[in-house]
């Protein structure tokens, strides 16, 4: 993990886009929660439920084009429209210490061996 981001790296044995990843996904149980659909800028994740607004397990499609066999798992701040702006907004009141709460604590622990979970889960589908 670096700067309070942790990432695994999947291949999937079939392609998919991040939609069809979630459809194939969505009525599994995972040790990270139930799956959600999350839309976060511009781009479109698979989330797990938070555990504070500085840890939650995404899972993003790697490269370009609308489909693909490279997916991270990854730590990060909590998705979401909202929260974009709101997180935002606290790193600048507080000069960035905002931002160093996501890489120590107990939740950034537990996080991170969500993360690992979500990875070996994933794999172990055979997607």
């Amino acid at each position: 993990m670096a700067f309070g981001v942790k990432v695994k790296n999947i291949k999937t044995k079939n392609t998919y886009s991040i939609e069809s990843l979630y459809d194939a996904i969505k009525d599994k149980n995972f040790t990270a929660g139930t799956p959600s659909l999350t839309k976060h800028g511009m781009a479109t994740v698979i989330t797990f439920p938070a555990l504070d607004s500085q840890n939650q397990v995404w899972i993003m499609k790697s490269g370009f084009g609308k489909e693909s066999q490279k997916f991270s798992i990854q730590k990060s701040n909590e998705a979401g429209m909202d929260n974009v702006a709101k997180n935002a907004a606290i790193d600048s009141i507080t000069g960035g210490l905002f931002s160093l709460g996501g890489m120590v604590g107990e939740n950034t622990k537990k996080c991170e061996k969500l993360v690992d979970a979500t990875a070996k889960e994933l794999s172990e589908m055979n997607l």
